[in-house]
Parts: structure tokens; sequence; C-alpha cells
């Protein structure tokens, strides 16, 4: 899983200091898709609800609009019903290029073990111990020959 968050350390273009936007991006880290909603898009880039749907690159004719540098882009929908969804990357895109916030950062974690990833790690230990087990069989199956060899050169 991707997970991201977006700072930012220097003032908006209306003159007051944006708030650090890691703050919402950071729950993200913890929960199992690392898209952001609506809500916490408003939150990170310090919006109202009107003007993040305002920024948005949707349409009501087209379920998933091409790519738009100009707006917010939001991740592939199946549905019209299915709620708006950004990727962490594409809000700190936003808010670098298009908001003008000067400094965004963009900081990957690793997602917290999931019950697939428990097994994954269960069976690499045991293919490990496998293999170190067939590396110790192929080691005395070496040393058994070297040792009749050397047992045949002191009988010669």
């Amino acid at each position: 899983m991707f997970n991201g968050s977006v700072n930012s350390g220097t003032t908006g273009p209306n003159g007051r200091s944006e708030e650090s936007i890691d703050k919402v991006l950071n729950k993200v880290s913890n929960s199992n898709d690392s898209l952001l909603t609506i809500d916490e898009v408003q939150k990170t880039l310090n919006r109202s609800r009107a003007s993040v749907y305002r920024y948005t690159n949707t349409d009501t004719r087209n379920l998933n609009p091409p790519f738009n540098p100009r707006k917010l882009n939001t991740e592939f929908r199946s549905d019209q019903k299915d709620q708006l969804l950004f990727h962490p990357n594409e809000v700190a895109r936003f808010a670098k290029d298009i908001l003008r916030i000067k400094e965004v950062t963009v900081e990957i974690f690793n997602s917290p073990s999931s019950e697939t990833q428990n097994i994954l790690n269960a069976i690499l230990e045991e293919l490990r111990i496998i293999r170190n087990k067939l590396d110790g069989k192929s080691d005395s199956n070496q040393t058994i020959p070297n040792h009749l060899q050397d047992s045949d050169r002191k009988a010669a």
C-alpha cells in the first residue's frame, strides 16, 4: 500500500500562514487504502468544502474525465454514486502547482502489518528454515566424501 502525507511550511497566496497539511494525511497512513475523502482534502488544504468541489475535476456526463492539470483530479470511479477519492500525491501536486503553497513534501510510510503481510512473513521464515536445512544437508554430503578421501589417502 502506498501511504503519504503532505506538509506545508510557508504562507499561502492570501498572506496567512498555511496550517501543516500532514495532520489529516497521517490518518491515511493508518487506513487500509491510502486515498483521501473530500472531507480530508478540505481539512488538509484548509479550504471550504465548496471550494474543494470547485477545484475538483468532475463532470456529470463523464464518470472519469481525463486528467486536467489545472484541477484536483479524482481516482478512478466505477459508479457515479461512489464517493470522490484523491491520492495524496495528487493533493500535493495540486497544493504546490495550483494553490502555490511553496513547500510541499510527500512522505511515504510503510503500512501497518496486515494479516496477509503476517502470513507472507511466516511463509518466508519457513522457506528460510528449509533453505538452511537443505544447505546443511549439502554441506554434510560434501564432508562425507572428503572424510572418505582422507581415510583412502591414509590407507594408500
